[in-house]
């Protein structure tokens, strides 16, 4: 149950910094991958996994690859 939860903080973490170095929103991101400012948060905060799909629109919305958001595992 810990790792779980160290892999959410830190996918969480990433997605923090990307979306800060691009100088986007929660909301903006949650606009441009057709997701929810809640979710976006809560993914942000590790209190959600995203699923695969929701990943990819993520990773797309940020301009980066999945790989990016995920290499720290």
């Amino acid at each position: 149950m810990l790792a779980r939860q160290k892999h959410r903080e830190i996918l969480g973490e990433t997605i923090r910094a990307k979306r800060k170095k691009s100088g986007l929103s929660q909301e903006r991101l949650a606009e441009k991958a057709s997701l929810s400012t809640v979710f976006i948060s809560r993914v942000e905060r590790g209190k959600e996994s995203p699923s695969v799909d929701s990943l990819l629109k993520i990773a797309k919305a940020l301009e980066v690859k999945v790989h990016d958001l995920v290499r720290g595992f």
